[in-house]
């Protein structure tokens, strides 16, 4: 099964188990990236600073990463 289809809070139940056809959803892989992304900036903003927007492309990639991260471990 190929993780990266995977849905979060899926809205269609009859597609739930029909891995040929995607449900509307979140994919997992962007839940766990918003998740690690949450992570990672509560720890920039907890000492005061404000954030970068300049460096959104590397919170982004750093979250991808993590997610990805975690999806393998998932398999494991």
């Amino acid at each position: 099964m190929n993780n990266n289809l995977d849905t979060v809070f899926p809205t269609t139940e009859v597609n739930w188990h029909n891995e040929n056809v995607r449900t509307e959803g979140l994919l997992i892989r962007d839940y766990f990236a918003a998740k690690a992304m949450t992570g990672i900036l509560s720890g920039v903003l907890a000492d005061g600073t404000c954030f970068d927007p300049k460096e959104a492309i590397s919170v982004a990639v750093a979250s991808y990463s993590m997610a990805d991260a975690m999806l393998e471990a998932r398999n494991k």
